[in-house]
């Protein structure tokens, strides 16, 4: 299909694109001006075009599910640092509920340079596709991918395919997922570009990734038998090539947010050369005990510096060109290196590896219990090249060692694996079986934690007479059926909530991620608290929707925002002003960063609405933690850290350090549990009752029609809230 494409005004291109597979139709409807000043974009843009795709019948697994790829209006201007980040988004096949990612690279922005503010694409194709989307020829086609079932094969194939048609590499950017995501639930998608800079064995230059990993984005994308979605295009050319209604306030924002990374990344975090990495270093201090350690059972360990970032940095990574993923970014936190691999179809291979970043590197290195930079390098390039989320896999890995040393599985039900803590040979081997579907373990791992715990459970039930299910829950790491990413939660009462409530996608950190600053004494009283979890996910998910990383704001302190009359500094309200400068000068409006942010309100209560389409009346029991994530689950667990239990103990009961000395470890430890059970509750009820839902986590009708949110909804969605609420 050949198309026209639009002028960029006011960093829109106020076009979407829509394939629908199963037809082989192809169109390009403009973007209503209505939803799009109501929905900025990126995240808030795909939840609505979910919304109205989709029915309360609608499955993940149906053709009707559209997978969307979206940018935000901010997104592909490299005179501001961090500003390529787009969203995937689809009902996640892991959760049932909407899933979100974000991903970095050149992929967002060139969709944008071809045209296009989002693509939507439904149906299901009869042969194995690769989109084709020719920002310079303004084509659009629909062709065979090859027979090619792993990332990096298909990576190179699609390389070849469009430098020998004449294209440079740098014009091309590219979505795929492998084979791991057709035999789980939890397949990533991987987002390539290509770095001119970086040093190879051959020269310079190499294709990199970023991924939108979770919520299982990848297993909708090979669901439909998309194999790969190419993007061709090149960075607008001459003066305010973005449409930005004030193109001078965009390059000081710019000028402005860049030199304050220059001048205190080096000084603090150093994440151009440790990149994420880097947080395991605090999140593993002893006060803090929240580096999950053999799934989360610990918080701290003295071998967590084999792991850390100082460690990649020095030793690993590779500092030589540009790190960035994106032109324009001087936080350059894109780190990588090369690794020879020890397992698989490609042992003795030395390949490159994006990453790890934080996640990744706790996952697998500190909650498995293996403490080998290099091990978790090549566990994250078999991830990527299979197309399976690092997070989820790692977790749910945990999830089994710890079912083989509490006798819940044996070598036998692990198909000969011994799945020890720091067990690198076998760890690596699973992770083959999982993305092969090879063993029957392997295809109940593969569908997720909630259904393999019950596959597991039914298995012991059969062998033993005895119902392992509630000891398993208490330390199966999901809410809402997705898996945790990796902060041990037990000192940040805030994550906790978080995790349980703030996130309706599930597990993640990606809308408040509030552990570094509770930890810090940032919010003292239940009202703070409460507070952080309405106006850090306002400006994360915020974020999200603009098309900008959020790194250069939360891991970069600007020394002013201590300056600021503002009673929470660790918003870092002199960098949001910096955001709002850019955001302003772009869409050509004067509002407030706090005006700016609470905008996100609208698609976090479309989220939540779309989940209670799938919950009903459970959607406030939908928001809870497993125990593991509140406090120690055994009396073995209480005592690794009995000093500050007790002391915690002692306050609750108002009784003296000798008298408590004095209980049994269980009373201490179920009276601990009980107390923060209680807290945990208590601050999600002031959460629904600041968010204006009822006490069962659902927005009341005035909430939503307060917000305007109303009148986008479907009358299928209003009758289901009106009767709710009533």
């Amino acid at each position: 299909m050949e198309y026209t494409s639009n002028e960029i005004i006011h960093g829109y291109t106020n076009r979407i694109l829509a394939i629908d597979l199963s037809t082989e139709t192809i169109s390009t409807p403009d973007l209503d001006p209505k939803v799009r000043d109501y929905f900025l974009g990126g995240r808030s843009l795909g939840l609505y075009l979910l919304h109205s795709s989709t029915t309360r019948g609608t499955k993940a697994t149906d053709p009707e599910n559209p997978l969307i790829l979206a940018n935000g209006p901010l997104g592909g201007i490299p005179q501001f640092p961090g500003a390529a980040k787009s969203m995937a988004i689809a009902l996640s096949p892991l959760t049932g509920v909407p899933g979100v990612s974000n991903f970095g690279g050149y992929f967002g922005p060139y969709l944008k340079y071809a045209g296009f503010d989002a693509l939507q694409v439904t149906g299901k194709a009869e042969r194995e596709t690769i989109i084709v989307i020719d920002g310079f020829t303004r084509k659009i086609t629909l062709e065979e991918a090859p027979d090619l079932k792993e990332v990096f094969d298909l990576e190179r194939a699609i390389a070849d395919r469009f430098t020998k048609a004449g294209y440079d590499k740098r014009h091309i950017a590219f979505m795929s997922t492998g084979l791991g995501a057709e035999h789980t639930s939890f397949g990533c998608i991987n987002s390539h570009y290509y770095d001119v800079t970086k040093p190879t064995p051959a020269g310079r230059g190499i294709f990199r990734t970023k991924q939108a990993g979770r919520t299982g984005i990848g297993s909708v994308m090979r669901n439909k038998r998309i194999k790969a979605i190419v993007v061709l295009a090149n960075h607008p050319q001459g003066e305010n090539p973005f449409g930005a209604a004030h193109w001078e306030k965009v390059r000081q924002a710019g000028s402005k947010l860049h030199k304050v990374i220059k001048e205190v990344d080096p000084q603090s975090l150093k994440m151009s050369r440790k990149g994420s990495a880097g947080l395991i270093t605090f999140m593993n201090k002893p006060e803090y005990q929240s580096l999950p350690v053999n799934n989360f059972q610990m918080g701290s360990d003295p071998r967590a510096p084999q792991i850390c970032g100082k460690f990649y940095a020095e030793n690993l990574f590779e500092h030589r060109g540009m790190d960035g993923c994106f032109p324009g970014c001087n936080l350059q936190c894109t780190k990588g290196g090369w690794v020879t691999l020890k397992s698989g179809d490609h042992v003795g291979d030395k390949v490159w590896v994006d990453g790890p970043e934080y996640e990744t590197a706790a996952g697998f290195g500190s909650n498995l219990g293996i403490w080998n930079a290099e091990f978790i390098m090549e566990a994250n390039w078999h991830c990527d090249n299979y197309g399976i989320d690092t997070i989820t896999t790692a977790t749910i890995m945990a999830f089994l060692m710890e079912c083989f040393q509490r006798g819940f599985l044996t070598k036998a039900d692990m198909d000969g694996l011994e799945m020890n803590w720091g067990g690198e040979a076998d760890a690596l081997t699973f992770i083959h079986r999982l993305a092969h579907g090879e063993t029957e373990l392997a295809r109940a791992a593969g569908k997720g934690m909630t259904l393999l715990v019950d596959w597991l459970a039914e298995r012991y039930r059969q062998k033993t007479g005895i119902d392992p299910l509630p000891e398993l829950k208490l330390f199966a790491m999901q809410t809402k059926e997705l898996p945790f990413s990796f902060y041990r939660t037990h000192r940040s009462l805030s994550m906790q909530a978080s995790y349980a409530a703030a996130s309706d996608i599930g597990a993640h950190h990606a809308a408040a991620w509030l552990i570094k600053v509770d930890l810090l004494g940032a919010f003292p009283t239940f009202e703070d608290k409460a507070q952080a979890l309405i106006t850090y996910p306002r400006v994360r998910l915020g974020n999200d929707n603009m098309g900008v990383c959020k790194l250069p704001w939360v891991d970069v302190f600007n020394p002013e925002s201590a300056k600021v009359e503002n009673p929470d500094m660790h918003i870092n309200p002199a960098s949001q002003e910096i955001y709002a400068e850019f955001y302003n000068g772009v869409l050509g409006t004067d509002m407030t960063w706090q005006q700016i942010f609470e905008q996100t309100d609208r698609d976090i209560n479309l989220q939540r609405v779309m989940n209670v389409m799938v919950y009903g009346t459970d959607a406030g029991a939908m928001d809870w933690i497993p125990d593991r994530a509140i406090g120690a689950t055994d009396d073995l667990l209480y005592e690794n850290e009995q000093e500050y239990n007790d002391q915690q103990v002692a306050t609750i009961l108002a009784k003296s350090p000798e008298e408590v000395r004095l209980m049994s470890t269980a009373e201490k430890r179920q009276t601990l549990m009980n107390s923060r059970k209680r807290e945990l509750q208590e601050l999600i009820a002031i959460y629904y009752r600041k968010r204006g839902w009822n006490e069962r986590g659902i927005p009341t009708v005035d909430t939503l029609k307060e917000l305007g949110l109303w009148d986008f909804l479907n009358e299928e969605t209003r009758a289901r809230i009106a009767e709710l609420t009533a």
